[in-house]
């Protein structure tokens, strides 16, 4: 899917210069940095739902921990 990505001044001249500095494109740069943002956040979801399924299992455990 096609998609236009309008970048402050700023930005723009800096991915320019991290693609020249990489010999790559200024495209893949931001396939690279949104892929590594999806990464991120399932890894988050991940240990979110761990945290939960701890707490909801060994909640009271956890529990008489902090209180000893």
């Amino acid at each position: 899917m096609a998609m236009t990505l309008r970048l402050p001044e700023e930005l723009d001249r800096r991915l320019d210069e991290l693609a020249a500095q990489r010999h790559t494109s200024k495209h893949s740069l931001v396939l690279q940095a949104v892929e590594e943002l999806v990464r991120a956040q399932d890894a988050q979801e991940k240990i979110d739902r761990a945290v939960d399924y701890t707490f909801e299992r060994y909640g009271d455990v956890v529990d008489r921990l902090a209180d000893a």
